[in-house]
């Protein structure tokens, strides 16, 4: 492919772009009937400080009897995608004045795209822009044009002009053209009154226009009136509104040869520069954070001007062909690409520089390994570097080692403990290795496994006597527990998660607030842990099933990070039988974990052990509660890939009659995996009838046939399985309660109903509880902390703790006696002082007073549990 006279250059996404217009090679005869345009991606390689070529590519257009040239290229977005292109405008010149102009996009692909072409019966020449659209500016015969892909036709703006100096996005604005024109002189004034000077600055004016509003701006937002004569080019580098006024920051280059900085239409800077007819000026932001100022001259010569306490000039270099700003070496700042004119070599990036004035530096023609003198004393510096660099190394591995040996410590401790969990939960007994075992392996390692952590896992007691004993008594003392209380053992799959149930029989009466379940692997896996992390939640359905709640087992706001081992009174209460024939007998209770289930899948086919954890409160001395932990067996569930695949565990929620039929354990494994909101709804205007219409009508809500007033979402989508309650107070205000699987369904299920609710209504959410019902509780609890701190400072206990005697019999009757009569002699003088002295010892006294540690403790944890109670009504009402 032979070469041809025109190239353009363009950067783009830190690559330098080159357009070249060439003829084909044809063969003999052939007619020269077409011209190619044709595009070199160059990549700057760090090694080898040279560019390198990554892709090309070619579009074919058709020559006959045209001459055919490259406009010029520049950066532009698409409006249909928003993506930042290589745009490139052609001109085809046909032989009857006729002026065809051709605007083609680059794609990453290296495929051409012909944006838009029109047609003009005189050439560009003057004030030829690309913009965003992509878009087409020009000026001709002080008129402004411009069409876009949008558009198709060439548009004229209402205005007159002499130069046009920047074209760019303003904010609140868009796409504004900054241009010069003629000064309109008020009609009033004699011509003859204004001088050579004022007609010279008043001949013309600064000012903007808005190309989408077809609006004029005031030119004094930009800089003042009497720079509009001399101002060639302008580059705009910041814009904003701020209190609804525009601020803009410039740099401008005049035909002084100045380079100014404005400042919201104020002068801030000016700088003289190196060479004459500057014609353009850019930005770049370099690795310092610096912004430098790349000013071109219609010589060929580049200089930066850097802006830091003052503008001056940082650099400047002579015969560059081309100036590009862009990340060139991917440091994720910008540098600056000069080509330098060399005819003597015919490649076109043979001889470049790239720099950012500071830390990046790279120039064709230098080796850097070698053409560097080194400094004096570098190589004994480099030395003494790598020294300080290996210690370091060395510390940092023998750190990493150690973490590791403790890391692997930890492992063995906790797969020893998921161990004897199994035996003790199976009834079988434990035994730890013994010092004696732990001693062999120390003597008989291996010298191959020396680096090794030898630390052995040793009974806590040891090798007291009968060890064995106490692990049988605690087995013991878990199969004594009460097995009646597990009435079922159930297993669902929802999704993503693996929700497994315990049915509680109508008999057990501990505190639901300390039941959890645990699910352990009981195969024997040496690399990993037994113990299955999982999520506890605890449902409680009375047996009309008219009431239906969720609710954690972690129920303290977050900011509570400790959960005492206490409990309310409401729990007290809860123990007594007499509570318990009342209102414990009506209720179902189901505790549920709720696990993800792909990593389960990863074995294909696993068996977990179920375990119920629960306390069992004892008292002591009728005030400190004490707790037992108690752990049941409730049986073990066998989980596999294939009966996952033929949906054996899966969720049944089918239609019959406009019911909604699944079975309680379906309901409840929906409710484990789905999270609990509810808004309280209002509507002053007109009664809440589109709910219930809503429900049934676009949600596809069915009741369930044990509860009408809670519903099962049968919609396609992702709301299906959502699952509603509605409760209206009155006709105007009502409870929505929507158990979501995540806020995506929330958001969803809120925007379907805000469309069918009166504009007036009024939505918002419940956090728990009525706020009436969360007041009274506040009230009742706040009582309770107050009368818990008084009683537990002033009980008995610690009275009889702090009592103290002061004084004795003798001193109270001195102490009664007046004050008068004690000093009309020597010897009352004597008893008055012996009495003031007593009382200062027991004012000192008084301010040292101590407490049993017992004593102490007791009454912190009671305080503490009235405080966590009330802190919980106060988390819930904000």
């Amino acid at each position: 492919m032979l070469l041809g006279e025109q190239e353009q250059f363009l950067s783009y996404n830190g690559e330098v772009l080159i357009f070249q217009l060439s003829k084909p090679k044809l063969l003999e005869g052939a007619a020269d009937k077409t011209m190619n345009l044709c595009v070199r991606r160059m990549a700057f390689n760090r090694d080898t400080k040279l560019f390198v070529q990554k892709s090309s590519g070619v579009f074919s257009m058709r020559a006959t009897h045209l001459k055919i040239e490259i406009i010029c290229c520049s950066c532009a977005t698409d409006s249909r995608t928003g993506i930042i292109l290589p745009c490139i405008l052609m001109k085809k010149k046909k032989r009857n004045n006729v002026v065809k102009y051709l605007l083609l996009l680059l794609h990453s692909s290296n495929q051409f795209e012909q944006s838009f072409h029109f047609k003009l019966d005189y050439e560009l020449k003057e004030d030829i822009r690309l913009f965003t659209g992509p878009s087409v500016l020009w000026r001709h015969a002080n008129k402004l044009f411009y069409i876009s892909s949008d558009t198709r036709a060439v548009l004229s703006a209402p205005i007159q002009l002499s130069s046009v100096v920047w074209t760019g996005e303003i904010e609140g604005e868009g796409t504004v053209v900054l241009g010069i024109g003629t000064a309109c002189l008020p009609e009033s004034e004699d011509e003859d009154e204004f001088s050579t000077s004022d007609r010279a600055i008043w001949g013309s004016e600064f000012f903007g226009y808005a190309i989408e509003t077809q609006k004029m701006l005031t030119g004094t937002y930009f800089m003042p009136h009497a720079y509009s004569r001399v101002v060639s080019s302008v580059y705009v580098c910041r814009n904003e509104m701020l209190k609804k006024q525009l601020r803009i920051s410039l740099v401008a280059i005049t035909h002084k040869n100045q380079l100014i900085w404005f400042q919201d239409g104020l002068p801030k800077g000016v700088c003289e520069l190196p060479y004459e007819k500057p014609c353009s000026v850019k930005t770049a932001v370099t690795s310092s954070n610096d912004l430098l100022f790349v000013v071109s001259f219609a010589s060929g010569n580049i200089c930066v001007v850097q802006r830091r306490h003052s503008l001056q000039v940082a650099s400047k270099w002579q015969n560059v062909k081309s100036v590009l700003v862009d990340d060139f070496v991917g440091s994720g700042s910008e540098q600056l690409f000069l080509l330098f004119k060399d005819d003597s070599n015919t490649d076109m990036l043979s001889t470049f520089k790239i720099t950012d004035l500071g830390e990046v530096n790279y120039a064709s023609g230098i080796n850097y390994k070698h053409d560097v003198p080194p400094a004096e004393g570098l190589q004994e510096n480099g030395l003494l570097t790598v020294k300080a660099l290996e210690t370091r190394l060395q510390a940092g591995y023998t750190s990493v080692r150690e973490l590791q040996q403790h890391l692997g410590l930890k492992r063995k401790v906790i797969l020893e403990s998921c161990r004897a969990l199994i035996d003790l939960v199976e009834e079988r007994t434990h035994i730890l290795p013994t010092a004696k075992e732990v001693k062999c392996r120390r003597e008989y390692r291996s010298p191959l496994n020396s680096d090794e952590p030898f630390e052995g896992l040793v009974s806590l007691w040891d090798d007291v006597e009968n060890p064995p004993h106490c692990l049988s008594k605690e087995a013991s003392l878990a199969s004594k527990v009460p097995e009646h209380f597990i009435e079922k053992l159930w297993q669902r799959v929802v999704g993503d998660s693996l929700v497994v149930g315990v049915k509680l029989t109508e008999s057990f009466y501990l505190s639901l607030s300390d039941v959890s379940l645990s699910l352990v692997m009981d195969q024997d896996f040496s690399l990993i842990s037994p113990i299955i992390e999982c999520q506890n939640k605890i449902v409680k359905l009375n047996k009309a099933f008219s009431a239906l709640s969720v609710s954690s087992c972690q129920i303290e706001p977050p900011p509570k990070k400790m959960k005492l081992d206490l409990h309310s009174n409401k729990d007290l209460e809860k123990e007594i039988p007499k509570r318990r024939s009342t209102v414990q007998l009506d209720r179902a209770k189901t505790v549920i974990a709720v696990t993800r289930l792909a990593p389960l899948l990863a074995f294909h086919r696993v068996c977990c052990i179920v375990l119920l954890h629960t306390k069992k409160q004892k008292h002591q001395n009728d005030s400190l509660q004490k707790s037992k932990k108690v752990t049941v067996l409730c049986g073990k569930i066998l989980l596999s890939l294939e009966d996952i695949s033929n949906g054996k565990y899966s969720v049944k929620m089918l239609r019959d009659n406009s019911y909604c039929t699944g079975s309680m354990e379906d309901i409840l494994a929906v409710l484990a995996v789905s999270v609990r909101f509810s808004f309280q709804i209002v509507s002053s205007d007109c009664t809440l009838t589109p709910v219930n219409s809503w429900l049934l009508g676009e949600m596809e809500c069915t009741p369930f046939k044990e509860c009408h007033d809670n519903m099962f979402c049968h919609k396609a989508g992702n709301v299906y399985g959502t699952v509603v309650n509605w409760t209206l107070k009155n006709p105007f205000e009502g409870v929505l309660t929507l158990f979501c699987r995540n806020l995506t369904v929330l958001f969803q299920c809120l925007h379907s109903l805000t469309r069918v609710l009166p504009p007036s209504c009024e939505v918002k959410l419940l956090r728990s509880g009525s706020k009436g019902a969360l007041t009274e509780q506040l009230a009742l609890a706040l009582e309770k902390e107050i009368l818990t701190s008084r009683s537990s400072l002033f009980s008995k206990e610690s009275k009889a703790e702090n009592s103290l005697i002061w004084g004795n019999e003798t001193d109270k009757k001195i102490s009664d006696a007046p004050v008068a009569s004690l000093l009309d002699s020597e010897e009352g003088v004597q008893q008055f002082r012996k009495k003031l002295q007593n009382e200062r010892e027991e004012s000192v006294l008084s301010m040292n007073q101590t407490m049993n540690g017992a004593l102490y403790r007791e009454i912190a944890l009671k305080i503490a549990e009235a405080q966590l109670s009330s802190d919980i009504i106060v988390w819930r009402l904000s």
